[in-house]
């Protein structure tokens, strides 16, 4: 199946916007279409960061607390939500994705905020869960990505439980996409643990 014109040229135009600014703009004016194109994309991105969500907690996960960055619409909340998390709390930079996000009625918070550019809301012992492409014209955000991750780990912040590699991420939209020729790109679903805050020394 071919991805539609007007799908590849809607992620074109938001991959290819350079700052940051006019990306979250374009984002905002996709949010409304965005479930039916990243559905037309065979996304599954969602199933599979609930599926290692799933897999990291070796109890029932009724009172885990999960913070969804990068939360868009709302499609790894349903995922979670199938799979018994119910404390779920998202955030976005687009306000757009936002207001999507909110009419599912799955997140007991939501907040805008710019991973890397704005400190995370971090509950004591939550779970952080993110997602990101691995194809060419995303290695430069995804490069950035990790830097910001990784320096929450040195700050002692979030420990990292699992970064996992995913071959068939979603539909390429152009062959430059897929340099592998497969047709599809890949990507990567992150997991981090918040720290415990070490007690006060008497003394």
């Amino acid at each position: 199946m071919r991805v539609p014109a007007g799908v590849r040229e809607r992620v074109a135009s938001v991959h290819g916007a350079a700052a940051l600014p006019e990306r979250l703009r374009l984002y905002d004016g996709w949010a409304a279409r965005y479930e039916q194109d990243v559905a037309a994309l065979e996304y599954r991105a969602p199933h599979l960061a609930a599926a290692s969500l799933a897999f990291a907690f070796p109890a029932p996960p009724a009172g885990a607390r999960l913070l969804d960055v990068a939360c868009g619409t709302g499609l790894v909340a349903r995922e979670l939500h199938r799979r018994g998390f119910r404390c779920l709390h998202g955030v976005d930079g687009s306000d757009g994705m936002l207001e999507q996000a909110r009419s599912t009625g799955l997140y007991r918070q939501l907040r805008r905020c710019v991973l890397g550019r704005e400190p995370l809301p971090s509950p004591a012992g939550g779970f952080l869960c993110l997602t990101t492409r691995s194809n060419p014209s995303n290695l430069r955000y995804k490069a950035e990505l990790e830097a910001a991750l990784e320096r929450l780990e040195r700050q002692g912040a979030w420990q990292k439980v699992l970064a996992q590699e995913v071959e068939r991420w979603e539909r390429a939209t152009s062959e430059e996409e897929s340099p592998q020729g497969t047709d599809y790109i890949s990507g990567v679903v992150y997991i981090y643990q918040k720290c415990p805050v070490p007690p006060l020394k008497e003394g």
